[in-house]
């Protein structure tokens, strides 16, 4: 099992903590957090986009000129999609981007993903993370004091007071460890998580 330090909101040093390798020492694989990324995106896609072909664009029933002896071009319709006003070529329509992946492959994506902040020691474990009051200047202070910009902050349950100081800056996420994704621990530079969030962590997805 790996060691990693254990800070409090002051940025300094209070302990060390063992991480569970069945969690966070896994073999990475690669492709399947490639994947994992995929379907988070291709999810969040609306797919409502329409453009209409030759065949749904109105007129163009007559044939704009005679076949020959004219000096043009021969055109069966106005609406072609070489005309103003035409059908597009293979115009886009609905559809639904998503797709599906396998329970067991999701978690060893996730498992890879938080493997990979581990080895690039972008994670950061607080022993506790509580404030008194909704303020965001605390929140960037405990962040400055731990040397963090942009991160993704898991906590073990929701508090209010946290979620809603750290809402208002720039970079920064708040989650759940049932809520975490590949996507989000990737796009953050720095994984903050309290000590109590990494216990649950090893607990739900071990």
């Amino acid at each position: 099992m790996s060691n990693v330090s254990v800070y409090n909101m002051e940025g300094k040093e209070v302990g060390t903590m063992e991480l569970n390798d069945a969690v966070f020492g896994v073999q990475i694989n690669e492709h399947l957090v490639h994947m994992a990324v995929l379907q988070q995106l291709a999810n969040k896609r609306q797919g409502t986009q329409k453009a209409k072909t030759r065949s749904e664009v109105s007129g163009g029933g007559k044939k704009p000129w005679r076949q020959k002896e004219t000096g043009h071009a021969r055109q069966g319709s106005t609406r072609a999609p070489q005309w103003k006003g035409g059908g597009m070529v293979f115009a886009p329509v609905p559809r639904d981007y998503s797709f599906k992946m396998n329970r067991k492959e999701k978690r060893a994506a996730l498992k890879s993903a938080l493997t990979s902040r581990v080895q690039e020691k972008k994670l950061v474990v607080l022993d506790e993370l509580k404030l008194d009051e909704i303020k965001t200047k605390s929140m960037v202070s405990v962040l400055n004091n731990i040397h963090v910009d942009k991160a993704l902050i898991v906590l073990k349950e929701s508090d209010e007071n946290v979620i809603r100081s750290a809402r208002n800056i720039a970079d920064v996420k708040t989650a759940l460890p049932n809520t975490i994704n590949v996507y989000d621990i990737l796009k953050y530079n720095t994984l903050v998580v309290t000590k109590a969030a990494v216990e649950e962590i090893e607990e739900v997805y071990a």
